[in-house]
């Protein structure tokens, strides 16, 4: 019996569904629903830099939209619990510590990072409560896609992204009053509620209908990654056609914030996962958990809680981190020494056999480390 086969037998089906979810052994082809996942990522910069402009040139006409933000952002997020399965759960099970790390890493770098980008930059605080916000949000839907590109450990990368989201009502309030409490009065209470009521009920709602109706699901989740794509641009021509009268003063600025914030982010990310020796599809992963942001919520939460003003950096940071999580993953799937996190078949450049399963430092299961 071979070793691939004796792995086979031992690791049983729960663990292969959860292996195959790992980018660490990508699939050849992207199935259906990823592909257009893929392409939603992709053609998002651009949905929402017109969805921008159209707020900021006509920012009259949408005038008493602000009100409808939090029930956009409950269509994105119960469209985050459709695609959730039993395998994404799994890996928290299995990898208890690679799920804390990146959770922890999450919400210590990025809430720090807003608040010394703002004192850096001498934002005023409606705008460095803002940046701080965009910090202490969850991990942006969009970080598996970019993830399963960087080929990274995907698996990781989706259980980090579902516990932030779960943890955030009660993570996200107290960061954002503790960091930002300075610049602006923070109702933490208040905005606990929020966030259950536009995150958490919808993702257990979405959750519930995947698991009662999955099987006629099919179809209609391929759909999900451009319903929002178009909800989020829907959500950032709000936003910009609520601070239209500020962006021109405050563009610049705002965008050397988002530009430093997310920038810092992904590297810290990465180099928390490379410090607590994940190994290197798994510090892919925590460099787009980290660096990646739910900038849909956080924009709701600041026009709520703030003002359209303080909402612009989630605005930008939306449009930003797609397309510097875009590239970082282009290189690092490109980048010298990637075949050893390769895809099924192409040849190893460590000698190690391709196909078996990894154990949490992205090594094959059964076969020696090699430094």
């Amino acid at each position: 019996m071979t070793t691939e086969q004796r792995s086979d037998k031992e690791r049983g089906p729960e663990s292969e569904a959860t292996v195959e979810r790992s980018a660490a052994q990508p699939p050849t082809e992207l199935p259906a629903t990823d592909r257009a996942a893929r392409r939603a990522v992709t053609v998002f910069p651009v949905l929402v830099i017109v969805a921008g402009l159209i707020g900021l040139f006509w920012p009259g006409e949408f005038k008493g939209w602000s009100t409808s933000t939090p029930y956009l952002l409950g269509v994105v997020m119960f469209t985050m619990g459709l695609t959730l399965t039993p395998p994404d759960f799994a890996t928290i099970r299995r990898r208890p510590w690679a799920v804390l790390v990146g959770l922890v890493a999450h919400f210590v770098i990025m809430p720090g990072l807003g608040w010394a980008v703002a004192h850096l930059l001498g934002l005023s605080p409606q705008l460095a409560a803002g940046v701080i916000l965009v910090g202490c949000a969850p991990s942006g839907t969009a970080s598996n896609v970019v993830t399963f590109l960087a080929r990274g450990d995907v698996a990781l990368s989706v259980s980090v992204a579902t516990v932030s989201t779960l943890v955030a009502p009660f993570a996200t309030p107290a960061l954002v009053r503790l960091l930002a409490g300075e610049y602006v009065h923070v109702a933490a209470g208040a905005m606990m509620t929020d966030i259950l009521k536009t995150v958490l009920v919808p993702v257990l709602a979405g959750l519930l209908v995947r698991w009662l109706c999955g099987r006629w699901l099919g179809r209609v989740l391929k759909l999900l990654p451009w319903l929002s794509a178009l909800v989020v641009g829907v959500i950032v021509l709000i936003v910009i056609s609520g601070s239209a009268g500020v962006i021109k003063s405050a563009a610049g600025v705002v965008l050397l914030a988002v530009v430093l914030h997310n920038g810092l982010g992904l590297l810290l990310g990465y180099g928390a996962g490379k410090a607590t020796r994940l190994g290197r599809p798994a510090s892919r992963s925590l460099a787009f958990e980290v660096g990646m942001q739910n900038s849909g919520l956080a924009a709701s939460l600041a026009t709520a809680h703030f003002s359209p003003v303080a909402a612009l950096p989630a605005a930008i940071f939306s449009v930003w981190h797609n397309v510097s999580g875009a590239m970082a993953a282009a290189w690092m799937s490109r980048a010298r020494g990637s075949g050893r996190d390769g895809l099924p078949g192409e040849p190893r450049k460590d000698g190690l056999p391709q196909g078996l399963p990894r154990d949490e430092d992205g090594l094959p299961q059964g076969a020696d480390s090699q430094s």
